[in-house]
């Protein structure tokens, strides 16, 4: 029984407190005036009776009434019913002033005192929420108020407080307040479930469906929810509506459904609330970032970005929907029928409202099902203490990653639940009965709405008869006040009065004693065994979800245990790799853990080594794929075996499975730890009552009664009916039988905390405790946050703390491992103890044992360790070393990795072939290199040996990943690493490898890969064995060269640095001066004594002696050498120099002072002087002015480079007259001045200077003027149309270039249409497109492209156009500029030059689609997406098109200056695209670069004299490293290539040189294309190196040398169908259909890794043919010449036969056998080819065909079809003179015999005075062979030297005659030349040694030694 009211309150205006804008409200009167002992009274109620403040206004309202609910300190709701009315307040003392004052929003003057209305406010609180009762209850004592009834207030009120009705129970109370009033009061049947009218039926209205179903969502999960409504009632009637559709859970945060606005402060609160709040102050909620708003008169809900609501787990979203949709709208369903029925009402607001709750109920017990199952037991006495698993819940509905459910599980709500709903033994309600016994019907029903449909309304009639069990009874008779005409009139009506509240107290006392004497109403609790339902495991088994495992999957695993323990391991080992495929399904690895549970005896397993290892390996792999939540159990299940399971090391040590099984998150999740401590107890507890008394069966059987079927099939009673049966009889026990339970229950579970602080320490100390892999990794520090206690966490913690000090055991810092485990088992500990109510004694004993367990387990693990190590490991392939260059050193030793498989599919198998990878091996890290090198993980492929590597230089992209190999079980960390030389390592490391390690070989990689400075690289830093790097100091043979750089660099800072500084108005001093005045302003900075010394400024003929050494290696440099040969200019003194030379070599730059990117000697006209120039350049982007590079030798047109202008520059270049500039004289100046050197650079030009001027191509000989007039005439179309192709034209004209229109890409763009003058008789064809088909206007002048297509146009001057202007009006000039850059400036109106503007691809975009091109010949994985093929992948990069691109505008320039016109590139800074357009243009027009020499010397000259940046480009150091890779240099290499493949006749280098080139550019191997310009490399001391003497032979620092000395030794860079054709020039096509992937990009070799490091490919094969060779001979079978070819790993080339290969190998082998000297490969080829070149004059034959080898029948048409001829890369298998040649401490000079004549004047070669040659065999030192040498007797420099053989340029060694003492016939000793005459020896004694030689015969002897007798004689 319940009072029906606590308290009578009256609240009224409080008058004296009126200051300020708002009013207060203070308490009249309250009954009682003591506070009930069980219910004090509850605080602030004033506020809560007028929310929106208290307020005086100016005409009376209407009553009103609302319930507010308060929730006192123990979380009690009180219900206070406020009725409020207003009363006139006639106060003669309330000046107008104040009024209006109190009530700002009216205007003063309005208001009269007396109209004034105040409001009062009668309170009722209670405990029970019955609404309408409280409306009549206070609606009647206002009544009689108003009405003046008979009845006095004291009565009634006092009346209403001591009425006492039942809280439940169904019964009917009837009262009456005794003003003639009655009422019934129904109270519901079980208290437990909500009562709600109708209000969830109004919520459901005023919301939706969805919107509800998001606030739901949003309360179960824990979030803010605010309701806005204009009416009071209306927030508390939907604030209780959501509360009663969350049973059966409930809501335990801050619940106030009407706030007052003086509180919106607490909308600030960081925890969940439920709130409601007027809508008055709806502007004070919009600032709430994180609270969802729901408006109820509006219909909306506002959920903030940063809020996100998790939804019910579908398919349970979807039907709940439908249901409610059903229920609220019924006709939606029939809405399409044809016949819809009559009429389909929704029911009534009340059952409607008890239906919408019954989907809710319905919903849960479709959440909650089976949740019983899920409980553990840890205590029954003297209270029940139940613990919910949660993993094993979600686990088991296979819901573990729903989000809803997993905060749903976490929240407050669902922890009460567990408390209130999971003892055993406790009254039931409706939702236990749905639990128990409805879970069947809802599986069978989810899926047909109708079904559902009729369970919901069953549910919903039991809801409705729990708050209306009886008909409605219309019994009530309520007074309410009579509505009288004059009702408003304040006259009428009284104050409220005061009451007596003696009276009252009277009523009050009265009662009270009535209460005492009365005898107790007792009323028996319905308690029973609550029934569990239906187990959770059958129902997910009928979904079907988790029998993923097919029988046959679980026979392997278990034969493969079975083969394991009958030691069957080859069978065992073959299974392996399917177990641990199935091990990836549930079902798998339950049925692992019960056959591994078979196997243990005695809780014993002792296993071998092998067995050991296999059963290890499935534990990792089961535990592998469990999540750290352990859902399903297994690593519960697995627990005891990794205790079980073991193997013996030595003496006494055993080695148990949890040592190596430690690596997995479960063991270190405290909410694993305390769900397997709660079943244990459970188990432990159960076992406890069952063997109590034997009263097992008297148990058992009452349990089966009651339960019924759901115990019926166990035979064992479950733990919570044992607990239920307990708590049954637990009253009739007697106090000692009580404690000695108790006591016995509580040491249950504190022996199993002993034994899990055991378990514990064993699965988190690692094997080895110096490492501490496990703790750091998971946060154990973080634990308590993740726990899953419902005991708050201080008390345990604060208890920790305590103990820890006790027990003398200090926090340590983490890196302690002991200190952390024991700090996470003292917590866990701590918390299940106190949650299991251990006693305090216990719980201080468990804390001094804990550090004692930890220690103990320590010391064995130790022994343990150090015996495992000496373990052999099991069968891991051992590391392959690889092979390293001369220089090349370990950095960091090989580290165990797999090699994983990536995108390209040849390696793994998929094209046919075997699978190479994955494969297991090392990684090594090197100075130079990272190399891979192990063997595949597939048995079938194991002997082979795989290696991938490249250039640690070429490193582009390094990206963390964690890869889980198919066999292992852990996921393993590993990095991807991406090269340019188009390779991808993918790694996995090994579980060997400590994760430190990996972290220090990455910051070892990104320490090599970008140095501090580029002396860092390899190149610098090869063969020091220091890793320090440390300056090369070079021999005083090369000062001169050094004191060169240095005051070069000196000189070129000093000035630079000024440069700028004097640009203002004076004119720069001249360069003599400029030196002394530089130091005058330097004193401060730098010594006297390092002032310049004039020499080495000047290049005249004032060089001094001891200087011209130093110049003449400046002049040697490769720019030097093309001039002499183009005949641009020499070098001889300036006064005998020829004037009419149009050009001359200009030393402007000598000192790198007017560009630091240029060489030191530039072409320039021969009438600019040099102060001209460093005017110009400053126009110019970097001061990059135009110079000439390259003229052609037939029409004298003249190639020219530049940068673009500055935007500036432009303008002043054209003249324009709005040129705006800081000193306008200067820029008039520097405009006429750079006219004036275009005008020099075209008159320069023969044609020019020709008196008929314009319209010839005159000044050569007839000969020449009729071939090119010819020529010219075949031409003339072409040219229009590859100009309007470059500049995109869109008509095609007829001729060869314009096939294929533009290529795929290159799409034609119609820009606006061009002005055109009225004479024009035929407009151009006004549509242009841009090179980059970018779709961008340009502003440019289509009629250039017009001009030279021969298309009529008007001149911009005006003149007439006529048809064949084309010949007469060819520029001289053309520029070829960037579009942007040319926007706005006039045509010279005399046609002298013309500007092609294009647009050019600028270094971003080449960047970009080099990266797209890696990823799409390298892709990181396989992929079988459409969009992701290798081709659409390769047409997205847009590679193509660039290299189309560049192509075109090249073979445009090839044609213009093949017609005779002079051409400027002038593009970006000068030093990309120009380079690329330049070099290409030169290879094509000048057949002497496509030679060796000449393609080293354009190298040498475009690339790296004139400063592109090699370095910045490569980002090759820190500095550059932000820049990211741009391989400008890769892509003209790519277009040699294209042109390569389209022209094979005409390259002496093959395909393999290109190659060569594009790997060691990135290298980082030479030091060639190292840093950015000559001035940098002169800085370094770089650029001269190569002349001086080198310290270390083996070691290459040019590029080129290498090649050389490769050359010699072996044709691989040789093309042998090289035949040129005199002045060939070539134009390729450069459509995309004609352009082919370099097969660079795509090829690889994983038997031996890139085979462009040659020295190592070599070795290697070397050493796989030593282990080939078999130790005996195998006679019996005859054997095979067939060998197999497997893709990506044999390189194809190689195999593939080749006949010229095969000739000069018998060559070779037939010089062994005769014993001659061995020939250079290349003089044989020279002198067959000589021969046959004269056998064809004899027999007429064309000549083309014979000067090609072998194929004298071939057509002509292989020039454009080409032969296959294998690339002679690593192509022929040559390996000629290598081995002989094993000394390689040769120079190489520069060039071979047939072209260094060009040379010869800038060689400085010794004169060699050969007085006597031939060849002598001469024996070599001790113990070795003789061998045959070329001699050279020298009587000027008096000595006798000796060379490998005739043609060799290296001296191998020396023998001075000053040294000869006597020279003798000779003796034959062991091992000389057979078949040779005695006579033929002789002996030569010098001061050191004897040499023994051999001649040929004897003559020839006698010769010798006559002419070594003369020269002796002669000294």
């Amino acid at each position: 029984m319940a009072r029906l009211a606590d308290y009578f309150v009256v609240v009224g205006y409080d008058l004296d407190k009126r200051g300020g804008s708002e009013g207060q409200g203070h308490i009249l009167q309250r009954f009682p005036e003591k506070d009930w002992e069980d219910n004090p009274f509850p605080q602030g109620i004033e506020l809560f009776c007028q929310p929106n403040g208290w307020q005086l206004v100016p005409e009376r309202e209407r009553p009103s009434f609302f319930v507010s609910v308060l929730t006192d300190i123990n979380s009690e709701r009180h219900y206070c019913a406020c009725f409020t009315f207003w009363e006139g307040l006639d106060n003669p003392q309330l000046p107008k002033a104040e009024a209006s004052e109190v009530d700002e929003d009216e205007v003063p003057g309005l208001v009269q005192p007396a109209q004034v209305f105040a409001p009062k406010s009668l309170v009722l609180v209670s405990r029970l929420d019955h609404t309408e009762v409280f409306r009549n209850c206070l609606g009647l004592i206002y009544a009689v108020h108003v009405d003046s009834l008979s009845v006095p207030l004291e009565t009634v009120i006092g009346n209403l407080l001591t009425c006492v009705i039942p809280v439940a129970g169904g019964s009917q109370r009837t009262i009456t307040l005794g003003a003639g009033d009655r009422q019934v009061i129904q109270t519901p049947i079980n208290d437990s479930l909500p009562v709600s009218g109708s209000s969830v039926a109004h919520l459901f209205r005023q919301l939706g469906i969805v919107n509800v179903l998001y606030l739901f969502c949003a309360a179960l999960t824990e979030h803010k929810i605010l309701f806005l409504s204009s009416s009071y009632q209306r927030l508390t009637d939907a604030c209780r509506a959501l509360l009663a559709i969350m049973f059966p859970l409930k809501y335990s945060f801050t619940y106030v459904p009407i706030l007052p606005g003086k509180l919106l402060e607490v909308l600030s609160t960081p925890t969940p609330f439920i709130i409601g709040v007027n809508s008055f102050f709806r502007s004070e909620t919009q600032e709430l970032l994180d609270v969802i708003i729901a408006d109820l008169d509006g219909g909306t809900v506002t959920i903030p970005e940063c809020v996100h609501i998790s939804l019910l787990p579908d398919p349970l979203l979807q039907q709940t929907q439908t249901a409610l949709s059903m229920v609220l709208d019924p006709e939606l369903e029939m809405a399409d029928h044809a016949f819809p029925p009559s009429s389909t009402q929704p029911s009534t607001l009340k059952i409607q409202d008890k239906e919408i709750r019954a989907v809710f109920l319905w919903l849960f017990g479709q959440l909650f099902n089976g949740y019983r199952w899920c409980l553990h037991i840890i205590r029954i006495h003297p209270e029940p203490v139940i613990r919910f698993h949660k993993a094993a819940f979600l686990g088991q509905r296979a819901l573990t990653e729903d989000d809803f459910l997993m905060k749903v599980l976490d929240g407050m709500a669902f922890a009460g639940f567990i408390s209130e709903r999971g003892p055993p033994y406790r009254p039931t309600d409706l939702f236990d009965d749905l639990i128990a016994n409805q879970v069947e019907r809802i599986r069978q029903e989810e899926c047909s709405p109708h079904k559902v449909m009729n369970h919901i309304k069953e549910l919903a009639e039991q809801l409705f008869k729990n708050e209306n069990p009886y008909p409605a009874v219309a019994m009530h008779k309520v007074q309410r006040p009579a509505e009288s005409p004059g009702h408003n009139d304040p006259k009428n009506l009284a104050m409220f009065p005061l009451l007596d509240d003696v009276t009252v107290q009277l009523f009050i006392d009265h009662a009270a004693a009535k209460l005492q004497t009365a005898p107790p109403v007792v009323k028996a609790e319905l308690k029973g065994m609550v029934p569990s339902g239906p187990p959770l495991g059958d129902i997910v088994d009928r979904h079907g979800h988790v029998l993923a495992n097919s029988a046959r999957r679980l026979e392997v695993v278990r034969n493969c245990i079975t083969y394991i323990f009958d030691n069957k391991m080859l069978e065992a080992k073959k299974l392996m790799p399917a177990v641990l495929r199935a091990l990836k399904g549930r079902a798998a690895r339950v049925c692992l853990t019960q056959e591994l549970n078979q196997h243990v005896l005695q809780n014993r397993a002792v296993l071998d080594d092998q067995q050991f290892d296999y059963i290890v390996r499935m534990m990792n792999c089961t535990l592998q794929d469990c999540s750290h939540m352990d859902e399903h159990g297994i690593a519960a299940i697995l627990l005891p075996l990794v205790t079980a399971f073991c193997r013996k090391l030595g003496a006494g040590i055993t080695q148990f499975a949890y040592s190596c099984v430690q690596e997995h998150m479960v063991w270190t999740n405290m909410q694993f730890w305390e769900a397997m401590f709660y079943s244990d107890v459970q188990n432990h507890i159960r076992a406890l009552y069952l063997e109590a008394d034997g009263g097992e069966q008297s148990i058992a059987s009452r349990g089966q009664q009651e339960s019924g079927p759901a115990a019926g099939g166990q035979e064992l009673l479950g733990a919570l009916e044992l607990a239920s049966e307990q708590s049954r009889l637990w009253p009739t026990l007697s106090k000692e039988q009580q404690s000695e339970r108790v006591q016995k229950e509580e040491s249950t579970v504190f022996s199993q905390a002993i034994h899990y602080a055991n378990r514990m320490s064993y699965l988190l100390l690692p094997l080895d405790t110096s490492k501490n892999r496990l703790l750091n990794r998971s946060g154990i520090g973080d634990v308590e946050s993740v726990s899953n206690s419902y005991v708050t966490n201080s008390i345990a913690g604060s208890m920790a703390e305590s103990y820890d000090t006790e027990s003398g055991f200090e926090d340590a810092e983490s890196s302690d491992v002991a200190n952390s485990v024991v700090r996470f088992i003292n917590r866990f500990v701590d918390k299940v103890c106190n949650e299991s109510g251990v006693t305090n004694e216990h719980l201080k004993a468990l804390h001094t044992m804990i550090p004692d367990i930890v220690q103990m387990h320590i010391e064995t693990l130790d022994a343990v360790h150090r015996e495992s190590k000496r373990l052999p490991p099991i069968q891991k392939p051992k590391l392959l070393r690889p092979i390293l260059l001369a220089g090349e050193e370990l950095v960091m030793d090989g580290m165990r990795v797999h090699l994983i498989s990536d995108g390209r599919e040849e390696a793994t198998g998929a094209l046919g072939g075997p699978p190479l990878l994955p494969a297991e091996g090392a990684i090594f890290l090197t100075t130079y290199r990272l190399i891979f090198k192990g063997t595949p993980n597939d048995p079938l492929v194991g002997e082979q040996v795989v290696t991938r590597s490249f250039p640690i230089a070429s490193l582009t992209k390094e990206k963390r990943i964690s890869v889980s190999l198919s066999m292992d079980q852990f996921i393993q960390e590993g990095l991807q690493l991406r090269s340019c030389t188009f390779q991808l390592l993918k790694i996995a490391f090994d579980e060997e490898v400590a994760s430190d390690l990996a972290e220090v070989f990455r910051k070892h990689m990104h320490k090599l890969r970008y140095p501090q400075h580029v002396q860092g690289t390899f190149a610098f830093t090869v063969g020091q064995s220091g890793k320090t790097l440390v300056e090369h100091k070079t021999k005083d043979k090369n000062q001169s060269i050094k004191t060169l750089s240095k005051n070069l660099v000196k000189s070129a800072k000093r000035t630079i640095g000024r440069q700028y500084v004097t640009r203002k108005k004076y004119s720069p001093p001249t360069w003599e001066n400029r030196s002394s005045l530089q130091s005058e302003l330097d004193e401060d900075e730098l010594s006297v004594s390092e002032e310049l010394d004039q020499s080495s400024l000047t290049l005249s003929s004032t060089i001094r002696s001891s200087d011209r050494q130093t110049m003449s290696n400046v002049v040697e440099r490769a720019c030097c050498r093309d001039y002499q040969r183009l005949g641009l200019g020499t070098l001889s003194n300036s006064l005998t120099r020829s004037k009419n030379e149009p050009f001359r070599i200009s030393t402007v730059n000598r000192m790198y002072t007017v560009c630091r990117s240029y060489p030191g000697l530039l072409i320039v006209p021969q009438s600019i002087p040099d102060s001209t120039i460093q005017r110009i350049s400053r126009c110019y982007r970097q001061n990059r002015f135009p110079v000439v590079c390259w003229r052609n030798s037939r029409t004298k047109a003249v190639l020219l480079r530049s940068a673009g202008l500055h935007a500036k520059g432009v303008v002043g270049f054209f003249k324009s007259p709005n040129a705006t500039s800081a000193g306008p004289s200067q820029v008039d100046s520097t405009s006429l001045e750079q006219e004036k050197y275009m005008q020099a650079i075209i008159s320069s030009m023969p044609s020019y200077c020709e008196p008929s001027g314009r319209n010839t191509l005159g000044g050569f000989t007839s000969t020449h003027m009729s071939t090119s007039d010819s020529s010219d005439k075949l031409r003339q179309p072409k040219i229009g149309a590859l100009m309007k192709q470059v500049m995109g034209g869109k008509e095609d004209v007829p001729g060869t270039f314009s096939r294929g229109a533009l290529g795929q890409r290159a799409r034609v763009i119609s820009l606006s249409q061009p002005r055109v003058s009225g004479k024009a008789r035929n407009p151009p064809g006004g549509k242009w497109g841009s090179i980059r088909g970018s779709g961008r206007l340009s502003a440019y002048n289509p009629e250039v492209g017009n001009r030279l297509s021969s298309k009529e146009s008007p001149q911009p001057n005006g003149g007439p156009s006529e048809a064949l202007f084309l010949r007469q009006q060819r520029a001289y000039l053309y520029i070829i500029g960037d579009k942007t850059q040319l926007k706005g400036g006039k045509q010279d109106s005399f046609q002298q030059w013309e500007v092609v503007p294009i647009e050019v691809c600028d270094v971003r975009q080449v960047k970009n689609s080099f990266k797209k091109l890696i990823k799409a010949c390298v892709p990181s994985s396989a992929t079988s997406e459409p969009s992701m093929t290798f081709h659409r992948c390769l047409e997205e990069s847009e590679w193509m098109c660039l290299l189309h691109r560049v192509l075109q505008v090249s073979v445009l320039v090839v044609e213009l200056l093949d017609t005779g016109s002079s051409v400027m590139v002038s593009l970006e800074d000068g030093w990309d695209v120009t380079t690329q357009v330049v070099s290409l243009v030169q290879l094509l027009s000048d057949p002497y670069y496509r030679t060796f020499d000449g393609f080293r010397l354009l190298v040498e000259k475009e690339w790296l004299s004139f400063g592109h940046r090699f370095s910045h480009r490569g980002a090759q150091t820190l500095a550059s490293q932000s820049s990211g890779f741009t391989p400008v240099f890769l892509q003209f290499l790519d277009c040699v290539h294209q042109i390569h493949l389209q022209f094979p006749m005409e390259f002496e280098f093959s395909q393999y040189y290109l190659k060569f080139l594009a790997y060691h550019y990135v290298s980082n191997r030479f030091r060639t294309f190292l840093l950015d310009s000559d001035y940098e490399r002169i800085e370094l001391g770089v650029l001269y190196e190569e002349k001086g003497e080198r310290k270390n032979p083996q070691v290459c620092k040019s590029v080129w040398d290498y090649i050389d000395r490769l050359n010699k030794k072996t044709p691989i860079f040789f093309n042998y169908m090289f035949s040129p054709e005199d002045e060939e020039v070539l134009r390729p096509y450069s459509f995309i259909s004609n352009l082919k992937v370099w097969d660079f990009y795509t090829e690889e070799t994983l038997s031996e890794g890139p085979s462009y490091d040659w020295e190592l490919v070599q070795r290697g094969r070397q050493e796989r043919l030593a282990e080939e060779v078999p130790d005996k001979p195998d006679t019996t079978t005859p054997k095979s010449q067939r060998r197999i070819v497997w893709p990506c790993y044999d390189s194809r080339s190689r195999v593939v036969p080749d006949a010229i290969t095969k000739l000069l190998q018998d060559l070779q082998s037939l010089e062994a056998e005769l014993g001659l000297p061995p020939e250079k490969w290349k003089d044989t080829w020279d002198k067959i080819k000589a021969n046959q070149r004269a056998e064809a004059k004899l027999e007429n034959r064309p000549s083309f065909n014979s000067s090609l080898l072998m194929s004298s029948n071939l057509s002509h048409q292989r020039r454009s079809q080409g032969v296959y001829l294998p690339e002679s890369g690593v192509g022929s298998s040559i390996n000629l003179a290598m081995d002989r040649e094993t000394s390689t401490t040769s120079t190489p000079v520069a060039g071979r015999p047939s072209t260094s004549t060009l040379y010869s004047q800038f060689q400085s070669t010794e004169s060699e005075n050969r007085s006597f040659e031939g060849i002598l065999f001469k024996k070599g030192a001790l113990l070795k062979p003789w061998k045959p040498r070329w001699f050279v007797l020298d009587k000027t420099k008096h000595q006798l030297r000796y060379y490998e053989t005739r043609q060799d340029k290296e001296c191998k060694g020396v023998i001075e005659l000053a040294e000869v003492e006597s020279v003798i016939p000779g003796t034959p000793t062991m091992g000389a030349p057979k078949n040779i005459e005695e006579k033929a020896f002789f002996d030569l004694k010098t001061t050191k040694r004897v040499y023994n030689f051999c001649a040929q015969d004897s003559p020839n002897a006698q010769l010798w030694l006559d002419s070594i007798q003369s020269c002796l004689s002669d000294a």
